[in-house]
């Protein structure tokens, strides 16, 4: 575990900025072992208060906070940090969000669960070079209904307007809603 911390440089220092409690004290634990100096917000405004006091070399910034969009925070550290390193993290991953984000200065975009080496590999990258591609990636089963569990869950569970938006008929919703999630 030591090699990473050759490639960090001497600005060692990074923003967490998840809302999910658990994820954010893992991650953050994790990076600390791979020779970060981490701090982490929950919020929009905790991070865009971080980003503007003490900008740091790296951030790994949640798409969608209780309070507002993390590009939010992205903007913010892009104005007081031109060369800082930043991954955008989601659990919903679309092209026009990943587009947005590399848009305003995101260094790459990841999509949730992403582990510590994904995010450590996306933070390092150098150049062109694109990071490898992670070790267990979500299938294709599971990406979709991953999508579907989160358009559920914005229309607040219910399957007729959920159905609806995702141009799906009902009862096809409802067999997919009634199964296991895929591995």
């Amino acid at each position: 575990m030591t090699e990473p911390q050759h490639d960090i440089g001497p600005d060692k220092t990074l923003l967490l900025v998840d809302d999910d409690e658990p994820f954010l004290r893992r991650l953050a634990k994790a990076m600390e072992k791979r020779g970060f100096e981490v701090e982490t917000a929950d919020s929009v405004a905790g991070g865009c208060a971080i980003a503007k006091a003490r900008p740091p070399a790296y951030a790994v910034i949640d798409l969608r906070l209780e309070d507002g969009n993390g590009l939010d925070v992205v903007e913010v550290l892009r104005e007081r940090r031109e060369d800082a390193r930043v991954v955008v993290l989601t659990g919903y991953g679309a092209i026009a969000t990943a587009v947005a984000a590399v848009k305003i200065g995101a260094t790459d975009y990841l999509s949730k669960p992403a582990d510590a080496n994904d995010i450590t590999n996306a933070l390092l990258a150098t150049g062109d070079d694109m990071p490898p591609p992670p070790e267990n990636p979500m299938s294709a089963d599971r990406v979709r209904w991953e999508h579907i569990q989160r358009v559920y869950e914005l229309c607040d569970r219910n399957v007729s307007e959920t159905a609806r938006r995702l141009n799906m008929h009902r009862r096809t919703l409802q067999r997919i809603l009634a199964k296991r999630s895929p591995r």
